[in-house]
């Protein structure tokens, strides 16, 4: 698997192979981004040039460097130069970075030309040495980089002057793509199925959405589809993607229900273009089969499967398919996709989704591995880990084999009897000043509210450009104690800050200017730069308590706050020891566990993922699904809202009776 720093698109076996070779090791060894291009990537045959002895080097902080290695002095290469800048400039105003860069004339000086020779293969850093541009000029090389790679930034969201405050700096940090991310979006792979797996954070979903692009424009009569087993995310990317297609200056229209289809993966037997699977049925006259508890969606699709193999050349009815969320998913249903498909399936996963997912080995079989992590600074992600995984304690509750660990991300060594874990530094935090990125509070039972105030005072005091909808405070389970803490906790925001609430739990989704209060089903795919986890109950080794805590603290990119009931003594003790190892380590220095207590630890999470409770808003849907499969959406929102409320002990029985005995009153029975 290629580095993920560094993109190459000039082949191997040019006259400049070494140099590459070179540029490569120092990408690496150095942990710069760089990038070797022919032209602007993204872009049509129509921006090829006459000159061909030329490349492209791009590295941040420095100037953009065109390096002839064909004829010195030539006139073709003359030409290519001005042809170049003028295309870069016509890039610039076509996505709007004029306002920030101006014209040509004054960023030209941040282009230099160079002709190649051998010793530049010897000495790289030399070689950038006097390539470095002034402060002033480090978001403007960014910017045009950003052009030169197809990465594009809204640039009314960067705004014109240059961030000053910290929030303002990784709020606007001008964003990039990584040389994995990149091979993605333009690598020509010629295979039926195409896997991306990263963690979350890592921008999947972005990067399908720019292959989704590349596709359409190039294969002008293709049909296409994307798909994911949420409706919820069906429907906000069916609005996303015009909206994507219209930032990044797509002129074509895009011509739904003939060229592009999205929807969710199971769909209505009475709406064919619902979702994939009920298109299908109605493409080939299969038979379409709900929901029940023997009719799985693993099961329909092997069902469906077996009905298309018998049907004698079978035409496909899509060219590509697009897959989000692939870990949603069991294989039948890529085997269903694989026989409607005529050219090629793209497949995103995320391979740490649950943290206790016992197949990560297989996870990490895939064509483009993601494992940068440009979300969450690597002190919150390390923090994150340990409490998820519990690390730092004994027996530690989840363990990863070597490969695993380098397939997160980390780097690792066994040093003087320990086990050492850490993260290579990542451009969104480079260039800012060290963050206090992660914070543990103990909390009586009883001040719950005051003390989620108080760390709001301090994001606020500390943070003079913060708005409500830079936080969010995220619970921990659906107990109707949390219900009765996010309750009053509203009434104190508005009567102390006259700022909106927006209940994550109903929405599912950001509000302008609201600050975002919610549990734990409702945060997946959010990102806020201060997050407030709170966890009012006792912390024990339960899988899915400390999966939930993990995935909560990682929707932050500036801060994590966690509070915690002041009874986890043991707990607090811990993991405040962790937090200032971290800081001061910048690495987790961690006890390895012997062969014995590892297969114990996953033996018991084995048992304790087949005993998983499904959560409140699981079960609600189940009830609505199975038995009143007519009730208003807006019904099924009240459910969500007053259910949490009035549980006692969660368990399953208890919320589907409660969610019938609410159903029934709703519908006067």
């Amino acid at each position: 698997m290629s580095d993920s720093l560094f993109y190459c698109d000039i082949e191997n076996d040019s006259k400049i192979s070494g140099f590459i070779s070179a540029f490569e090791e120092y990408s690496q060894k150095e942990s710069k981004q760089a990038y070797i291009i022919k032209k602007a990537l993204g872009t049509t045959n129509d921006n090829d040039y006459d000159y061909d002895d030329e490349a492209i080097i791009l590295v941040p902080k420095h100037k953009i460097i065109v390096m002839n290695y064909g004829i010195s002095d030539s006139k073709n290469f003359e030409h290519f130069l001005e042809d170049f800048t003028e295309d870069l400039g016509y890039l610039s105003d076509k996505f709007s970075y004029k306002k920030i860069l101006g014209r040509p004339r004054e960023w030209q000086k941040l282009i230099t030309s160079e002709d190649f020779h051998e010793d530049m293969i010897d000495d790289i850093s030399g070689f950038l040495e006097d390539k470095s541009v002034k402060s002033d000029d480090e978001r403007k090389i960014d910017l045009l980089i950003s052009l030169l790679i197809g990465s594009i930034n809204d640039i009314e969201k960067l705004g014109l002057e240059n961030p000053e405050t910290l929030l303002d700096k990784v709020k606007k940090k001008i964003i990039l793509f990584d040389g994995m991310q990149s091979r993605f979006i333009y690598e020509k792979v010629d295979k039926p199925q195409v896997v991306i797996q990263g963690l979350a954070g890592t921008g999947k979903t972005e990067l399908l959405l720019h292959k989704l692009r590349e596709t359409y424009i190039e294969n002008k009569n293709s049909r296409i589809v994307f798909t994911c087993f949420n409706k919820v995310l069906a429907d906000d990317m069916k609005n996303r993607i015009p909206r994507f297609f219209n930032f990044m200056k797509v002129e074509e229209q895009i011509e739904w229900d003939s060229r592009l289809w999205v929807f969710s993966s199971w769909g209505s037997q009475s709406v064919p273009n619902s979702g994939l699977y009920s298109y299908i049925c109605s493409k080939y006259g299969l038979q379409f089969k709900r929901f029940s508890y023997i009719n799985t969606f693993d099961k329909v699709c092997e069902d469906a499967c077996e009905q298309l193999k018998l049907i004698e050349n079978l035409e496909p009815c899509f060219d590509y398919i697009f897959i989000d969320e692939s870990q949603d998913f069991s294989q039948s249903f890529f085997d269903l996709c694989s026989l409607v498909t005529k050219v090629r399936i793209y497949i995103a996963g995320d391979i740490f989704q649950n943290i206790f997912d016992m197949n990560i080995e297989n996870s990490v079989e895939c064509d483009y591995l993601l494992n940068k992590c440009y979300r969450t600074d690597p002190k919150t992600l390390m923090f994150a880990h340990s409490i998820g995984m519990g690390l730092y304690e004994k027996p530690v509750i989840r363990w990863l084999e070597d490969r695993e660990w380098e397939s997160c991300g980390y780097e690792y060594e066994r040093k003087n009897g320990k086990f050492i874990l850490s993260r290579t530094p990542i451009r969104r935090f480079e260039d800012v000043e060290s963050i206090n990125s992660i914070q543990l509070r103990g909390c009586s039972i009883d001040y719950f509210t005051e003390e989620i105030l108080t760390c709001i005072d301090e994001i606020r005091q500390n943070n003079s450009t913060v708005s409500p909808d830079d936080i969010a405070v995220v619970f921990v389970g659906n107990t109707k104690n949390n219900y009765e803490i996010a309750d009053s906790l509203m009434v104190e925001i508005d009567k102390k800050y006259n700022w909106e609430i927006n209940k994550g739990y109903i929405t599912k989704t950001k509000v302008k200017d609201q600050l975002f209060v919610s549990n734990t089903n409702n945060i997946k795919g959010l990102e806020f730069p201060f997050v407030i986890c709170v966890e009012t109950s006792k912390i024990t080794d339960r899988i899915h308590q400390r999966n939930s805590i993990y995935m909560i603290l990682t929707r932050s990119f500036l801060t994590s706050y966690f509070i915690v009931n002041s009874d986890n003594t043991e707990f607090i003790e811990i993991y405040k020891n962790a937090i200032d190892n971290i800081n001061k380590d910048g690495f987790m220095k961690l006890r390895e566990p012997d062969k014995k207590e590892k297969e114990e630890q996953e033996e018991k999470i084995k048992i304790m993922a087949q005993a998983k409770k499904k959560s409140v808003e699981d079960i609600i849907n189940q009830v609505c699904k199975e038995d009143y499969p007519k009730l208003s959406r807006k019904y099924v929102i009240m459910l969500y809202n007053t259910i949490p409320t009035i549980i006692e002990n969660e368990s399953e029985e208890e919320v589907m009776t409660k969610t019938r005995g609410m159903i029934k009153v709703i519908l006067g029975d």
